[in-house]
């Protein structure tokens, strides 16, 4: 019978304790890319309460099993919150679990996103499998490992005593401190920085507690008219009320098709590499119709199923939780539901299961008449998804025209995928050649695909022609999100493979919006600052539909008729961070330590004092657009 002193605190306490710190200050550095020292020790205090509470909770037999288990526990959800990070460059709170069973969906591009170094977490567990497997073989097939006397409880000497009050009361008192002074911080990741990402994530439950979940309390008329009065104190256009806004209905009655481009950023429009044009079928789009150059992702972690949301409703996504896994029991306003009350029928089409993202809840919320999905179109296995754009574009065309046929108009919203990262298509599909020094690389299998999207949509468009569709028929193309990470392809290698500027948030945030209209006879570049919140006004518009007189409260903003404007963005940056017409600003621990930098320049600016009201304006505006998504009536 193996001995030990009853009264000996396990090695195993100290050993555990430790490692688990190492792998928290690991992911400091993943993160952060620094150590602050002062900030370290906010690692190791939940470290110690946890390790302590198992200590004083546990017979003896049972502590050397629950610290290990403990470390093993926690080293697979660094691992994840690493590859998160890598994927969507945002740290993760526990709300992220409700959607890892979107993970197995997108499993060639969330696995291409893991670093080597994230493996290090599981290091000294590798390790320790290893050497008790070559102790037990030294032994023999006999040895059935040792068993402890019949001790339960142990009698602690005052050292060992001290220690674990030390572990549970310091432990405690630091991280109860890291909480709530981290409370007080609106960017997330200096609140994960200071706080440390265990005690993090109680930040994120107290906030999630503040918020009341996901169901509002109060009077949703009360809200739209806090909203109204917040709207009006801002100057979006000095047209005196009343006035016809331009171009109002001239699109009245028309075919609406909204095309989402998945992963597709600004950037490339207007582009060549070696003599060949990356986008031109957009690049003509764009000379024909409605260009907007300075539009942003507002997407939070629903990506592109929070841009079909937001193209479709005006509301901003919480931040916190996909809207079509929060939010799709309600009965949503949307463009959708607004159309089919003048007579039109609305449909959406996505290569994918419709179950990815909760779409199949989603799309019956936000009113559509029905959805296509993966079963409905032909599989040429494209991709990991299965039918190519072209594919897409095939299968919607044909749908539509029966409605033309039938003299009903539509509304119809295509989701792209083709161009998904990992950006890896079939050699069959390619369209462009690309140049030696970018074959191979990230940057240049992400242009080869958005070369193949921008084709795709060529294609759609002579099937529009075909079917007499095309000259009736509205077409908006935006971006739902960026493509390209840093940690993947450096800001400088874009710019030395295009020549052109490109700034690590600015230009990666920056997607294209495209309106394309029947009898526009000559393009128009509209710099006005927007986001994708302002689709569902700036089209509505065109439709001559008045969105206050429908009584549609709408977060976004008409782009064609206001004469500033102003975005916010939270998840892929910080809470209060925003855009306006001449600057891309994220805060600090508050306004006054934030950042400024100038679109025009993608300079830094240094007095940025003068936009405080719009950081005090946005963050009011956000937070009442959570207060009217809770309270909108379950369906």
């Amino acid at each position: 019978m193996y001995k030990q002193n009853a009264g000996l605190l396990p090695v195993q306490f100290y050993v555990v304790a430790g490692l688990i710190w190492l792998k928290l200050v690991l992911l400091r550095v993943l993160f952060f890319e620094q150590i602050a020292w002062e900030w370290i020790v906010m690692d190791l205090a939940p470290v110690l309460l946890i390790m302590g509470i198992l200590t004083v909770l546990l017979p003896r037999r049972m502590k050397q099993g629950a610290y290990w288990s403990f470390n093993v526990i926690l080293s697979l959800l660094l691992f994840a919150a690493s590859v998160y990070f890598n994927h969507f460059g945002s740290v993760p709170t526990y709300l992220a679990l409700y959607e890892l069973n979107q993970v197995f969906q997108v499993k060639e591009s969330v696995e291409s996103t893991i670093q080597p170094v994230d493996y290090l977490f599981f290091a000294d567990l590798i390790g320790m499998a290893v050497y008790a497997g070559l102790r037990r073989w030294q032994r023999g097939p006999s040895y059935r490992g040792r068993s402890y006397s019949g001790v339960t409880r142990t009698a602690y000497s005052r050292t060992q005593l001290a220690v674990i009050l030390v572990a549970i009361i310091g432990g405690g008192t630091l991280s109860a401190y890291s909480v709530h002074a981290a409370g007080s911080i609106t960017n997330e990741l200096v609140q994960a920085e200071s706080a440390g990402f265990l005690n993090y994530e109680v930040v994120a439950a107290l906030k999630a507690q503040e918020d009341n979940g996901l169901i509002g309390t109060g009077d949703i008329h009360e809200t739209v008219a806090k909203v109204n009065t917040l709207e009006a104190s801002y100057p979006y256009s000095s047209k005196p009320a009343g006035t016809v806004p331009d171009y109002f209905g001239s699109q009245k009655g028309k075919n609406v098709i909204v095309i989402q481009l998945e992963a597709f950023q600004n950037f490339p429009l207007h582009q060549s590499l070696d003599g060949q044009e990356l986008t031109p079928v957009l690049n003509k789009l764009a000379g024909e119709g409605f260009y907007f150059p300075r539009v942003y992702q507002q997407i939070g972690p629903g990506n592109t199923s929070d841009a079909e949301f937001m193209s479709n409703t005006s509301i901003y996504p919480i931040g916190t939780l996909a809207m079509s896994t929060g939010f799709s029991d309600r009965e949503l306003p949307s463009l959708p539901r607004l159309l089919r009350t003048k007579g039109y029928e609305a449909y959406t089409f996505h290569v994918n299961k419709a179950g990815f993202w909760n779409r199949n809840e989603l799309y019956p919320a936000l009113d559509f008449n029905g959805y296509y999905d993966k079963d409905d179109f032909v599989n040429d296995h494209f991709n990991s998804f299965g039918a190519s754009d072209e594919q897409l574009y095939i299968t919607a065309v044909e749908e539509l025209a029966q409605l033309q046929k039938k003299g009903i108009p539509f509304y119809a919203q295509l989701v792209t995928v083709s161009s998904h990262h990992p950006f890896k298509i079939p050699d069959s599909f390619k369209k462009i050649t690309m140049p030696d020094t970018l074959e191979g690389t990230m940057l240049g299998d992400y242009l080869t695909a958005i070369n193949y999207t921008d084709y795709a949509v060529g294609t759609l468009i002579e099937g529009l022609k075909q079917q007499g569709l095309w000259d009736n028929t509205v077409l908006v193309l935006y971006g739902d999100h960026f493509g390209l990470q840093p940690q993947d392809v450096p800001p400088e290698q874009v710019e030395e493979a295009l020549g052109i500027p490109y700034h690590p948030r600015i230009s990666r945030f920056n997607i294209p919006l495209i309106v394309h209209v029947p009898g526009m006879t000559e393009g128009s570049t509209v710099e006005r600052t927007g986001g994708q919140l302002d689709i569902v006004p700036t089209v509505a518009n065109l439709l001559g539909l008045n969105l206050k007189d429908e009584g549609f409260t709408a977060f976004g903003h008409d782009l064609l008729n206001i004469d500033r404007n102003v975005i916010g963005m939270r998840y892929y940056m910080p809470s209060g961070s925003f855009f306006n017409d001449e600057i891309m600003f994220v805060p600090g621990k508050s306004f006054a330590d934030g950042e400024a930098v100038s679109l025009d320049t993608l300079q830094p600016v240094a007095d940025y004092a003068d936009y405080e009201e719009d950081y005090n304006y946005i963050l009011q505006l956000m937070g009442l657009s959570d207060e009217y998504v809770k309270l909108l009536p379950q369906r």
